[in-house]
């Protein structure tokens, strides 16, 4: 396990999250405060206390059962003081780890499809992350992601929907997520062109997570995204590898929930160091961290485990993060400068 120096070290590093599903920072004890102000009811076979649901959160046997708990516990999601409360929660705790800048995931589709207004998820999400960035000091973006168990018109749909938010600033780029099981990137490239065409910018997309390299390679050189969500089977294909380099393909990793959700055994089988082999940039990310006991500071410190990265790695790395974000370039020469007086104060300490 990491020790107390080598914690100390990856907490005052300045790092750069880049995926956070924010829904999935929804931890078993605020859901059963909201289903209780909320009036919801809860399945009592998997929901009887926040013990038993944390505990069953340590048991998922794919994304997909992972998938099931965590659209379900969205239901609690109401008001638009209930999306501050869990954007707020998580900066709260982002700060605790060290977190100086979080591009945060929300799914419309999952909030719109129960019945509940955009304006209130992105004003309730935005307010939380605000009040954030005011207490804390982390900066943020919010990235809307289309779910790839609808269907393309309903992809389509949310995009044409989010616009007004994109224009208002509120709203950066867009991605997709959910199960990539018959869910090839290739079927959604009329969403991204939507997108494109109304005048987004920034790009992103879940692949090559349980899907194979060609995934990967179709996302990028197919439809021109720059950034990947997980990508870790684009490790399977050394060609892929040297393009993604080629065309500076920035990764988002999850190394935690690698393991939790089954696609490898252990965070040492996550293909990292050969993705630094072939100069592939990347960051380490929770992904959904109330699922999967892991916020950012703790995927730090289990690649530390997994690897025992010296301080000069981890520099490189991230500043590779920041400079992978999707921030303005003033912030990242903050945060780069933050990044070198955090090494010159740990230039005679060992981790």
């Amino acid at each position: 396990m990491t020790d107390s120096a080598s914690t100390a070290f990856l907490r005052a590093l300045p790092k750069c999250e880049h995926h956070m599903h924010i829904e999935g920072s929804l931890e078993p004890s605020l859901v059963f405060q909201l289903a209780k102000a909320n009036g919801i009811e809860l399945p009592p076979a998997d929901y009887s206390s926040v013990e038993a649901l944390e505990e069953r959160y340590k048991h998922f046997t794919s994304l997909d059962d992972f998938l099931a708990f965590f659209n379900r516990a969205m239901d609690v999601l109401i008001t638009e003081m209930d999306f501050e409360l869990m954007a707020y929660a998580y900066m709260l705790r982002a700060a605790k780890d060290g977190v100086a800048h979080a591009e945060v995931f929300f799914d419309p589709q999952a909030h719109v499809g129960r019945g509940i207004d955009l304006k209130v998820v992105v004003d309730g999400l935005t307010t939380g992350l605000k009040r954030g960035e005011r207490d804390f000091g982390i900066s943020f973006k919010l990235i809307c992601c289309f779910v790839k168990h609808l269907s393309v018109a309903s992809a389509v749909e949310t995009v044409e929907s989010i616009i007004p938010f994109v224009k208002s600033g509120e709203v950066l780029g867009l991605g997709m997520d959910s199960t990539e099981i018959d869910n090839p990137p290739e079927k959604y490239a009329s969403v991204y062109a939507r997108a494109k065409e109304l005048g987004m910018e920034y790009f992103t997309g879940h692949v090559g997570e349980e899907g194979p390299a060609q995934s990967v390679r179709t996302a990028v050189m197919d439809m021109g995204l720059r950034r990947i969500d997980h990508g870790i089977h684009a490790a399977d294909d050394d060609e892929l590898l040297k393009i993604l380099a080629e065309k500076n393909v920035f990764l988002t990793l999850c190394p935690v929930s690698n393991v939790q959700l089954r696609c490898v055994t252990k965070v040492a089988e996550v293909p990292i160091l050969k993705f630094m082999e072939y100069g592939v940039k990347f960051s380490l990310n929770s992904d959904d961290p109330a699922y999967f006991g892991a916020y950012c500071l703790e995927v730090y410190e289990a690649v530390h485990d997994a690897f025992n990265f010296s301080k000069s790695v981890w520099k490189g790395l991230v500043a590779d993060s920041i400079n992978g974000s999707w921030c303005g370039q003033e912030r990242k020469t903050e945060l780069l400068a933050k990044l070198d007086s955090v090494m010159v104060e740990w230039e005679n300490k060992e981790i």
